[in-house]
């Protein structure tokens, strides 16, 4: 009797776990579709000439980035708007970061005043440049506090109601701005409070003049890995939760907020480490208590290309900060949890990420340590056992295939038929070989948290390579 109760539990586990993600990739599917017929004959650049085109601040903190500083500046002049300016964070950095920025920008030293009161560090410098090319960018330098304090710090500092977050060496697409405002821009009885866009992977792409020339699949598989499961994320994740309105996270990477709410809330929170998601949470609860109607927006275009972790220290360090991160957003807001108060958030969104982002890492862990139990114990119905494996293997698979087809059918951003090929392997082998790691990980995550680790972790980049 035990063995069928066991082999009970785990179809119906399987079954409803595949079905929730199945619902999420139709939903995503519409919302996409939806999309590009809403926008195939949109014109962006008309955002460029409109007075109603609010003024936007780009923020992007820095912290020992000496190697790269020039050229990440360099790549941020590249935006195509036309009321925006730049403030660059100098966190502390102990190498020579604010001195090369200096020098290539023919900074001095002036007076500011700041627009907002959020706590930071101590704020030793405001510069601007002499060269009028460089008029819309300025430098703070501040004592080291974060990266959420940093963030703080550029809003305190910022002119514009809306600003854009990211990290200092991420590649936005020109026009990414107008793409991030538009939502902002639309009359509907919800108010937008924040815009999120596809991320993409850089790594092995060719880069110039701070953009992507040519798109290329990752040559280390850790990094093709993660273009599967960046595509899955975005596209089939997040643009459904947008969709739902339940959606709980804008990427740190890339993200467009509306100042006035997050000055409201108090800024960035500086005690975790998952300040993208817990601000987006605070956003969300601040005004559903305050009863004003809202949403969270993903863009699906690519909007802007990162650098992943290329060994298995590197991205074992970022998931354990992404779990404690989730951990720490998800305890502090825990009143959210199936609460109609907080509309589809608390009732659709919270209860997700409560249960497959947190949970299921250690479900799948303890299912792991029972099946070498149940196997000792000689306890396993072995043709029903192989049949659930082989089904959700191949879920999971199709699921992966699924993503990558809607991705080439909608963006088709991979124009070589020996990418297609690249990409077509890798769902075969990540479920044996990427997914335990990532349970691992997420295991190693919630150890950390219980032991109170609230450091960042070292992240090592190669940086972008334009002779790729």
């Amino acid at each position: 009797m035990a063995d069928i109760f066991f082999n009970n539990l785990f179809l119906i586990i399987a079954a409803l776990i595949m079905a929730i993600y199945l619902f999420l990739g139709i939903i995503s599917m519409f919302q996409l579709i939806e999309y590009k017929r809403a926008n195939r004959y949109a014109d962006f650049s008309a955002i460029l000439s409109s007075p109603l085109a609010p003024g936007i601040t780009v923020i992007a903190p820095a912290y020992n980035e000496s190697k790269t500083i020039v050229d990440n500046i360099k790549a941020l002049f590249t935006i195509q708007y036309n009321n925006y300016e730049i403030i660059l964070v100098n966190d502390g950095s102990t190498d020579d970061t604010l001195d090369k920025i200096i020098r290539e920008f023919d900074l001095v030293e002036a007076e500011y005043i700041a627009y907002a009161a959020l706590p930071t560090q101590p704020v030793r410098g405001i510069y601007k440049s002499r060269n009028h090319a460089y008029s819309y960018l300025t430098v703070v330098d501040k004592q080291n506090g974060g990266k959420a304090d940093a963030l703080n710090a550029g809003i305190n500092v910022s002119h514009f109601p809306y600003f854009v977050a990211i990290d200092v060496d991420s590649i936005l697409v020109p026009d990414a701005l107008q793409k991030l405002v538009k939502p902002f821009l639309s009359h509907t009885d919800n108010k937008t409070i924040a815009t999120g866009g596809v991320i993409r992977i850089a790594n092995s792409c060719k880069i110039e003049n701070g953009q992507v020339v040519q798109v290329n699949v990752p040559n280390e598989y850790i990094a093709r890995f993660q273009a599967i499961e960046y595509l899955r994320a975005f596209l089939m994740g997040r643009m459904a939760w947008s969709k739902l309105n339940g959606l709980l996270i804008v990427s740190g990477a890339l993200g467009m907020f509306d100042k006035d709410i997050v000055v409201q809330c108090g800024g960035y929170n500086v005690n975790t480490v998952g300040e993208d998601m817990e601000l987006v949470v605070r956003m969300r609860r601040f005004l559903y208590e305050q009863k004003v109607k809202h949403r969270v927006e993903y863009i699906p275009d690519p909007l802007c290309w990162t650098e992943v972790p290329t060994s298995i220290s590197a991205l074992s360090r970022q998931r354990n900060r992404w779990t404690r991160g989730n951990m720490d957003t998800l305890l502090m807001h825990r009143k959210l949890f199936f609460n109609p108060k907080y509309g589809k958030m608390g009732l659709l969104g919270y209860p997700f990420w409560f249960f497959f982002e947190w949970m299921a890492p250690l479900l799948e862990a303890f299912g792991y340590l029972l099946l070498v139990y149940l196997i000792a114990v000689g306890m396993i119905n072995w043709p029903i056992f192989i049949f659930m494996l082989v089904f959700v293997y191949l879920f999971s698979v199709s699921f992966s295939f699924y993503a990558v087809l809607f991705d080439e059918f909608t963006f088709h951003r991979y124009h070589r038929f020996e990418h297609l090929r690249k990409l077509f392997v890798i769902p075969f082998i990540e479920p044996l070989i990427y997914h335990p790691l990532n349970v691992f990980f997420a295991i190693k995550g919630n150890i950390s948290f219980f032991k109170g680790d609230k450091g960042w972790g070292q992240q090592t980049r190669k940086g972008f390579n334009s002779k790729q």
